[in-house]
């Protein structure tokens, strides 16, 4: 049997987690060990979650850890139970289990590869192509790729989005695993960039698909969103192009511009996430930022926190 590991990350979201876990559990030929990871949830998620899935591995972090601790906490338990690859999978997408198999069976095939994911599709217009992989953030205004050529089913990319990746233990051992610095985005496109200096791959094979439900995690779009895409290219900078005074100096002038833009046309809050992300980029401010940023962005006192967005960069 092929063997697989799925790691699953939760936040006040266990409907949809629930719905993942039993889409999984349903597949036939594959019979995964399924790590979710609950982010501290406040809404009773783990016991509710505990009690209609009580074969998955449930782990309970006591503080929210964003997606790259939250997912570290699910790749650490994976790798401490063997060698299988693991798959990470967005709570609120889709990947049907020929798809895996399709995955694991190219991941198996070349050595090289490192990472391996599907093209990625919008669950609500399933022939809308969301990503074909992605180029560097730092190198590309919108990094994920819309177009792929069809004679050439597997081809390389610089990163896979994190919605459906799946990844080989020994990577994960080698080139570590993702860095928190970054809490939320891009933390994906980093462990990628890393693993290419050792000589793996990031692949796509176009032969797989997953679909992503765009719509529940757009609330927070225009502030942590924006807040964590600006501030992170920075860390991605730092790790990767540390002398690049170029690149620094042209996202720095970017955001800039792009807050003053935003604060001409009246989107004060999105303008305010944008300086934020600029000046925290700049400073090495870094790893999760929500409830400040939430402050500066949504003053209203009794706003809730939020931070179930998803890892699109």
């Amino acid at each position: 049997m092929i063997q697989l590991s799925v790691v699953i990350l939760n936040w006040n979201a266990a409907a949809d987690t629930i719905r993942c876990v039993r889409h999984i559990e349903a597949w036939q030929q594959l019979k995964p060990a399924i790590w979710v990871v609950d982010n501290a949830s406040s809404d009773g998620s783990t016991e509710i979650i505990a009690g209609e899935c009580p074969r998955v591995h449930l782990v309970r972090n006591t503080s929210n850890l964003g997606f790259a601790g939250g997912n570290n906490r699910g790749i650490a338990e994976a790798l401490a139970a063997g060698d299988a690859p693991i798959l990470l999978l967005n709570n609120d997408a889709v990947i049907g289990e020929t798809d895996t198999v399709r995955l694991l069976e190219t991941l198996a095939a070349d050595e090289r590869i490192g990472f391996i994911g599907p093209l990625l599709f919008d669950a609500e217009q399933k022939e809308r192509l969301l990503a074909a992989g992605g180029g560097s953030p730092v190198k590309h205004h919108h990094s994920h790729f819309h177009s792929f050529n069809p004679d050439k089913p597997v081809f390389s990319v610089t990163y896979i989005p994190g919605t459906a990746i799946i990844g080989r233990a020994e990577v994960f051992r080698r080139v570590g695993l993702l860095d928190e610095a970054f809490f939320f985005s891009a933390e994906i496109a980093d462990l990628c960039m890393r693993a290419g200096r050792y000589g793996y791959l990031s692949v796509i094979d176009a032969r797989a698909r997953a679909f992503h439900t765009l719509g529940r995690s757009s609330q927070w779009r225009g502030t942590l969103y924006t807040y964590y895409i600006i501030r992170n290219r920075f860390i991605l900078l730092r790790n990767h192009h540390r002398r690049n005074i170029f690149l620094y100096a042209f996202w720095t002038l970017y955001s800039a511009a792009l807050a003053l833009k935003l604060q001409l046309s009246g989107q004060v809050q999105t303008a305010q996430a944008v300086r934020l992300g600029l000046l925290d980029g700049l400073q090495g401010r870094f790893g999760g930022q929500n409830e400040r940023v939430l402050a500066a962005t949504h003053p209203q006192p009794s706003l809730p926190l939020a931070s179930k967005v998803k890892a699109d960069l």
